[in-house]
């Protein structure tokens, strides 16, 4: 192994360890039921705010915890999400059901087309 490679594979140790040393803290802050924040991430660790929005790995850990922390900090977002979904929901139904009569009155009016058609066809040949 050459000088090279052996400074690259430190750096590597030296990275996995500073991802793991972030993974630990946001676990830690998560446990503790204490908002997650990089403020309070970089106080912990020691890193830099870059790092913990430049790195990918560091950077999925971060927002899965905001995602979850999200219901936690405002109850009331869950809340009103849900309702959301049911509105949701029901506004589908809703333009399903619309669209179905939407269908049938097409139909129909066709149909009616058709039959005035014929009557003023046969009014004509009457004349």
């Amino acid at each position: 192994m050459n000088k090279y490679e052996k400074m690259l594979a430190l750096n590597r140790k030296a990275s996995d360890e500073k991802i793991e040393r972030a993974r630990k803290a946001i676990l830690q802050l998560m446990d503790e039921r204490e908002p997650v924040t990089v403020l309070k991430l970089m106080e912990k660790t020691g890193l830099s705010r870059g790092f913990f929005y430049k790195n990918p790995m560091v950077r999925k850990e971060l927002d899965r915890a905001f995602e979850q922390q999200a219901g936690m900090i405002n109850p009331k977002k869950k809340i009103l999400d849900m309702a959301m979904n049911h509105e949701i929901q029901s506004l589908l139904r809703q333009l399903g059901d619309l669209q179905k009569n939407n269908e049938k009155l097409m139909k129909e009016n066709e149909t009616l087309k058709k039959a005035l058609e014929r009557k003023n066809r046969d009014l004509i040949y009457i004349l």
